[in-house]
């Protein structure tokens, strides 16, 4: 339902603002929307990180989408596509080709490593290195039918979770698709940021003391404002961790104005989420700031 709130997000949120989010690639498809100046993803888990240093490395060494999505899924480039293809052409067109052999994959990762800590020198532990190759694995074997619990194996036969392809060639109800690889426009709109460092993955809790607040601290010092921020559906499990006060306070602390605005994902009923906006400085109005432990001062 991403698309369907396109229109009135980007009539909100001016473009040249910081973008604020949480989770996997649905991120990218508000950003090419919004065209920020740089962006902070926020996740408390680490394998989120993984996958955004492996999405990094695939917009580096990507020419256009068709090349991008060839090397996300390890599949062999069709004949025929190119610079003017919908984005259905080429999911349809890669859902149809057989993925390459696992020497090809192992190309591919040793690729997607050397970009990140030959080109890039990022710190690599082992464990970080092994996250990257679990996430980039799971892409190869699940190709474009992938979705959220495709990780613990639940993923094939599951059709009420959404696909990665179903979510490349959503639209809004005039038919428009918004997604990061809908034109090779907002696919050079992810690319520029990547390459040059523009968007930083955080590993850390909406709720805590820390990483917001560096992350708000970084904005306002830089002179910039806080244009969106998108939520999921993080508020259920802060409202029900009672950590919506601090996580309330740690937005107030941002540099926003009349058009910093919140997209949420709300449950529809059935199982469904339905996204929707609300403006942040409204939402965090009175919320008093916690005392930050010592190393966070």
């Amino acid at each position: 339902y991403y698309s369907e709130i396109m229109a009135d997000l980007t009539a909100r949120v001016r473009p040249g603002r910081v973008y604020l989010g949480v989770g996997p690639e649905q991120n990218f498809n508000y950003i090419v929307a919004l065209k920020p100046k740089m962006v902070f993803i926020t996740d408390v888990r680490r394998g989120n990180l993984h996958l955004q240093l492996m999405y990094k490395a695939l917009f580096e060494l990507s020419t256009d989408r068709a090349d991008f999505v060839s090397r996300l899924f390890t599949k062999p480039r069709p004949a025929g596509l190119t610079d003017q293809s919908t984005v259905a052409q080429i999911i349809q067109a890669y859902w149809d080709v057989p993925s390459s052999d696992q020497s090809a994959f192992e190309k591919n990762l040793q690729a997607v490593k050397d970009e990140l800590t030959k080109l890039h020198g990022i710190p690599l532990s082992k464990d970080d290195l092994d996250g990257i190759d679990y996430v980039y694995r799971s892409f190869y074997w699940y190709g474009p039918s992938i979705n959220y619990n495709s990780s613990n194996n639940s993923g094939f036969g599951r059709t009420s979770m959404t696909t990665y392809a179903q979510l490349m060639v959503a639209t809004d109800e005039a038919g428009k698709p918004w997604s990061y690889l809908a034109t090779e426009d907002a696919f050079r709109v992810m690319k520029d940021l990547e390459s040059r460092n523009l968007l930083v993955p955080v590993v850390g809790n909406f709720g805590g003391q820390r990483a917001l607040r560096a992350v708000g601290r970084y904005v306002r010092e830089h002179e910039a404002t806080v244009g969106a921020f998108y939520l999921s559906n993080v508020e259920q499990y802060l409202q029900q961790d009672g950590l919506w006060g601090t996580f309330c306070a740690n937005v107030a602390s941002m540099p926003l104005d009349d058009g910093s605005t919140f997209i949420r994902s709300r449950s529809g009923g059935g199982g469904t989420f339905q996204n929707q906006l609300g403006a942040m400085r409204a939402e965090t109005q009175g919320c008093a700031a916690p005392e930050a432990p010592a190393e966070a001062r």
